[in-house]
């Protein structure tokens, strides 16, 4: 019986020396695991990002997310928003290219969907227009359209106030619009935060996310005499063919605002939605937005 209990006991032993071996190896396998499923924050040239999970809202990624900064053309989702908001919205309406909308352009050297004077133009055809190549003529046709007032300064003014109080809605406070395309007098402001809010509200448009994940378009306009002719645009957006799930939205720059964007991509049903402001090029800025979400999409 002694020697049986000696035998057990040294079989104990070994089990329990073994169990232990096991347990510690185990543990260095997790907490190995852990650390590599925890990526290192990523740093970015830009001044201020933002990225969250557009199904729940998760902040993923922040940098100075709060500080209010010029938007550039980023400032066309609000004004998109703005119109796909309207009521009894007919988006094959079509809308007369006035002179004013081209003088603007040439006056303040903006970008352009290079919309030719006396064309008729469907709204659907300015959203376009004003998402893909950043179109300047065609934020002011849609403002002009969809403002209300006995004049054209009156309407603009009337549409710039529908984004604020948009803004408003979605509970912004660092946000303010005072113009329709971003070429602002001072007072056109967000964040990295708030725009990437702005943007995940438009995308719930289906209109809208068909417009800004197109890489190019070619349209079929309405001539002055009745005849027709084809636009086509090309989208400034580059990341929507170089990263992988890409989904919009707009790219923005300045010489206030520098280099922005606000993106979106999907991978494995996970949709993450963001923004940086102020990057230092066109190059550093796809590259700052590729670093963030590659980075949020580990998370």
């Amino acid at each position: 019986m002694k020697i049986g209990i000696k035998g057990i006991n040294r079989a104990s032993a070994t089990v329990t020396v073994a169990l232990t071996a096991g347990a510690v190896l185990a543990g260095s396998v997790f907490a190995a695991t852990a650390q590599a499923a925890t990526p290192p924050t990523p740093t970015i040239a830009a001044k201020g990002g933002y990225v969250m999970n557009n199904g729940t809202a998760k902040t993923l990624f922040t940098k100075a997310a709060d500080t209010r900064r010029s938007t550039g053309s980023t400032t066309k989702i609000m004004t998109a928003k703005v119109v796909l908001a309207q009521k009894n919205l007919n988006l094959d309406s079509k809308v007369t290219i006035q002179k004013a909308y081209s003088d603007y352009i040439v006056s303040k050297g903006a970008s352009s969907a290079h919309l030719i004077v006396g064309d008729k133009v469907t709204v659907r055809q300015l959203l376009y227009g004003l998402m893909l190549p950043s179109g300047c003529d065609a934020a002011y046709a849609l403002a002009d359209k969809f403002g209300t007032g006995t004049s054209r300064a009156a309407r603009v003014k009337s549409f710039i106030g529908k984004m604020n109080a948009s803004a408003e809605s979605l509970g912004l406070t660092n946000t303010h619009f005072d113009s329709f395309d971003g070429i602002g007098n001072g007072s056109n402001y967000s964040t990295p935060r708030d725009l990437t809010k702005i943007a995940s509200s438009a995308m719930k448009n289906s209109t809208f996310r068909a417009v800004v994940k197109t890489k190019s378009t070619k349209q079929k306009v309405t001539t002055k005499s009745g005849g027709y002719r084809y636009m086509s645009w090309s989208n400034t957006n580059t990341m929507l063919s170089s990263y992988s799930g890409a989904i919009g939205v707009k790219t923005g720059s300045g010489p206030t605002a520098k280099y922005c964007l606000v993106f979106a991509a999907t991978r494995n049903g996970k949709t993450v939605i963001g923004t940086v402001l102020a990057s230092t090029s066109a190059t550093t800025r796809a590259a700052d937005m590729k670093k963030i979400m590659d980075y949020s999409f580990k998370k």
